[in-house]
């Protein structure tokens, strides 16, 4: 079987395709720079593609088909906006991370779903964050993105399940990861999960996630899905029991 993860080359995305190698899948990994030296420890394939070009993710797609039977796709790029978003916005950044965090997810769904549908059914996880379930201060357009993200996914879930596709969204909180690398000094001793903690979600969502949820991944807490109070649950895929990753009730 074939797995296929964006933004592969480092990161969440990097210890994630790790846990998909182990597991026996055959890894595609995609990524804007040349993630050679990781496909060849994982036994995979290495792609440069530009997530944001819908061409060019159904190019992604149909390449991880030759190889073998998808089953896996993990939509995993993201970046961050670098501005407000609330006065004096740079378009070229606005267009940039909407174009990575939500159109990507979008389009690698829509290109997904064909190859999936052939393989007999799959699963798909995009990386959200825990800023698309709150509100995140000072960073507006990314908390919009990976809110648009979440929202998808419980919409997209109903849909899918009834093929056998399964889709869910990981939300973690800050981690150390190169996302924030630039960032990283500010903050202190603030506690920040690793790149591992958010694969180790991710093995569980594969594992046994239902259609629709999406997983808060929070320091010292077990991740689980977050539970949207006095909001029902996708249609059909049921509803996530009530969890509020604040107080976890």
């Amino acid at each position: 079987m074939v797995a296929l993860v964006t933004g592969g080359a480092s990161g969440i995305g990097a210890a994630a395709a790790r846990r998909l190698a182990a597991a026996g899948e055959h890894v595609v990994i995609a990524d804007r720079a040349p993630a050679e030296e990781l496909a060849a420890e994982l036994g995979g394939t290495a792609l440069v593609a530009d997530v944001t070009d819908p061409a060019a993710v159904a190019a992604l797609v149909a390449r991880a088909e030759e190889i073998g039977p998808l089953r896996t796709v993990l939509l995993n790029a993201g970046i961050t906006a670098g501005q407000s978003g609330v006065e004096d916005i740079d378009l070229a950044g606005y267009r940039a991370i909407m174009g990575v965090n939500l159109d990507h997810v979008i389009f690698g769904t829509a290109a997904a779903v064909p190859a999936l549908r052939r393989a007999g059914g799959g699963r798909i996880v995009a990386t959200a964050s825990l800023a698309g379930i709150v509100a995140m201060p000072g960073d507006a357009l990314y908390t919009a993105t990976k809110h648009a993200v979440v929202g998808y996914v419980r919409s997209a879930a109903p849909t899918l399940a009834a093929e056998g596709i399964r889709i869910n969204a990981v939300c973690p909180g800050f981690a150390d990861t190169p996302l924030i690398a630039g960032a990283r000094t500010q903050f202190g001793d603030f506690p920040l999960l690793t790149a591992e903690d958010v694969a180790d979600a991710i093995d569980t969502i594969l594992d046994r996630g239902e259609p629709g949820e999406c997983w808060f991944v929070q320091p010292g807490r077990e991740p689980a899905p977050y539970g949207f109070r006095g909001v029902p649950g996708p249609k059909g895929a049921g509803a996530p029991p009530a969890v509020d990753w604040q107080s976890g009730h």
